[in-house]
């Protein structure tokens, strides 16, 4: 048996934000960033919400990576204000935060790390929650995954419970028209590489396989388009449906090793999260190729990729992806992200023990352990085949 967890309401398409027109209720906060409020959308959402009839307040202090200072902040602010929706209004972190704080005002007896998918929660007596995405890439408004930076750990702390998703999510291809070329590519990699990995998790279902492929397809094609050109409102809106698509696979299947790895990178080296788990995506299908190559030959196919047989179908499934990276002028290997070999080495036990210790290793398709994951870094780090 299997749970599958989506939100009760989703909003498309041109005008989706009229939604917010509608909402019934007395106070709605707003959890965001400092850009968005200067870019005039915080505003923008406030107006829509005043129109009807809530009385609106915008938190504003999230910031890339949110820590548990920041989620700790917010929930102050909701204590205070009181509200009846929480509204996350974002990219991943501005959502992640809002769901955090949506279990911390509901239960102010918890601690976040206690938010677990085992715990019960018995959310919904105070607020109900709704999330706009800005970015197409997370798919954090529709899943229910909460990632939170534990700064004194320097650990991204891994929370969940299917009581966090969202009661609406509104996806407007207005809003991530705004992003520039590297944040669209970071994004819809990060989308790309939910996709994949929800398509080969050991808990996957034909449900999350039917949203992973579509996603898989849309990205690969849209993605190049929006990068060059992000006025191309049809890419736009494509990619960001994609995003979300990925986000309700991975959400009812799982993530896997690539997303386990680029955690830890970002936690220790403070790399883009999209970024993070791309680079280590091509590494890690090679290693998964052993037990899985069906499944991502299945993938090469939907793609077009030709090749005579499963193992010819997976190359061609890498170089595909490493083809998309250099076409969006993505890091093929880890050192170019800047990072010195010496500070990396140093830093390898750290990797290796956050990386085991994520929910991506229990649900890869291949069993990993210190030293494959050891190997792995390094490997990624090099940019050398996998071959064990």
């Amino acid at each position: 048996m299997w749970e599958l967890t989506l939100p009760r309401t989703l909003v498309i398409g041109e005008d989706a934000l009229d939604y917010l027109r509608c909402l019934r209720g007395k106070r709605a906060l707003v959890i965001t960033d400092r850009t968005l409020v200067s870019l005039g959308v915080a505003e923008r959402i406030a107006s829509l919400l005043k129109e009807a009839g809530l009385e609106v307040r915008i938190f504003d202090r999230v910031e890339p990576e949110p820590s548990r200072r920041v989620v700790e902040e917010a929930v102050r602010v909701a204590r205070d204000f009181g509200p009846d929706w929480i509204i996350g209004l974002g990219g991943g972190s501005c959502m992640d935060v809002a769901k955090a704080v949506f279990v911390l005002y509901e239960r102010p007896d918890l601690a976040l790390d206690e938010i677990a998918p085992l715990a019960e929660l018995g959310l919904r007596k105070k607020a109900r929650l709704l999330n706009i995405p800005t970015t197409s890439g997370t798919g954090s408004e529709v899943t229910w995954a909460i990632v939170i930076t534990d700064e004194h750990e320097q650990r991204k702390m891994e929370l969940a419970s299917r009581e966090v998703v969202a009661d609406v999510a509104i996806l407007d291809p207005s809003l991530p028209a705004s992003m520039p070329p590297r944040l669209t590519a970071d994004t819809g990699l990060d989308a790309l590489t939910h996709a994949i990995e929800a398509y080969v998790s050991k808990w996957r279902n034909d449900f999350s396989d039917a949203l992973a492929l579509w996603a898989i397809r849309i990205v690969f094609k849209h993605l190049p388009r929006a990068y060059r050109d992000g006025q191309d409102m049809e890419a736009r809106e494509k990619l960001h449906n994609a995003a979300t698509m990925a986000g309700m696979a991975f959400s009812n299947s799982q993530i896997c090793i690539a997303h386990a790895m680029g955690h830890a990178l970002g936690a220790l080296f403070k790399v883009p999260h999209g970024r993070s788990v791309a680079v280590f995506l091509p590494y890690t299908i090679e290693y998964n190729a052993q037990v899985a190559a069906d499944r991502y030959a299945e993938i090469a196919d939907i793609l077009g990729l030709g090749g005579e047989d499963i193992d010819e179908k997976t190359a061609r499934l890498v170089e595909a992806i490493r083809e998309l990276l250099r076409e969006v002028e993505a890091p093929l290997k880890v050192a170019d992200l800047g990072i010195r070999r010496s500070d990396y080495e140093a830093k390898l036990e750290d990797l290796v023990d956050r990386a085991m210790s994520s929910t991506g290793t229990v649900a890869n398709p291949r069993d990993v352990g210190r030293q494959e994951y050891a190997r792995l870094f390094i490997y990624a780090y090099e940019g050398r085949s996998v071959d064990f």
